[in-house]
């Protein structure tokens, strides 16, 4: 039962995106089109899988036990980069077009500080690994929902026709803010 709380709190009603607002860059730039959505939650899902577990083992291994827990966070953001650097490279041979479409947005995952957050969070909350672990890839889907819906709305309003002071990123901003309060009604129910 604690495992469903940990995903249901995750996905839905603690949202790492439209709840705590942690990954907006990705969120707001990678959100044009649908598939390049799903191509960046997969990356985000890998990266924030592997992240949660490598920290956390360093941090129970390393940095208690040397007494260095002060060094955590600059410790997370270096397996953060060496992590994402792999995930770039495997893309680049495995799926140039997936590859091409995040662009510049790949290597920002190194600064997602959804990313980040989590493995911080995992920390605070105590989980130990297999609950890391399901609150890490449960981060994911809610980052990966949050992420697709917002960019099947954004295309959807590339086919409406908009006032012109609204086309673009006003729209989209007041659409991610209308998504975040259908979120926020889920609050309370974990």
């Amino acid at each position: 039962m604690e495992y469903i709380i940990i995903v249901f709190g995750a996905i839905f009603v603690n949202n790492i995106v439209l709840n705590q607002f942690l990954g907006i860059c990705p969120f707001l730039g990678v959100s044009s089109k649908v598939s390049t959505g799903l191509g960046m939650t997969g990356a985000v899902t890998f990266v924030m899988t592997i992240a949660t577990i490598v920290t956390y083992l360093i941090q129970q291994y390393v940095l208690v036990p040397l007494e260095i827990t002060y060094l955590q966070t600059i410790t997370y953001i270096l397996i953060i980069a060496a992590l994402v650097q792999m995930v770039e490279i495997i893309l680049k041979k495995v799926s140039p077009s997936l590859y091409q479409a995040l662009g510049v947005f790949l290597p920002l995952i190194t600064t997602n500080c959804a990313i980040l957050g989590v493995a911080i969070l995992v920390i605070q909350n105590e989980f130990n690994l297999i609950e890391s672990v399901v609150f890490a890839i449960s981060n994911a889907l809610g980052f990966g929902l949050a992420l697709v819906i917002f960019s099947g709305l954004r295309e959807h309003m590339d086919l409406i026709d908009l006032p012109k002071g609204m086309k673009g990123v006003p729209a989209s901003l007041v659409i991610a803010g209308l998504l975040s309060m259908a979120f926020m009604g889920f609050a309370g129910l974990v």
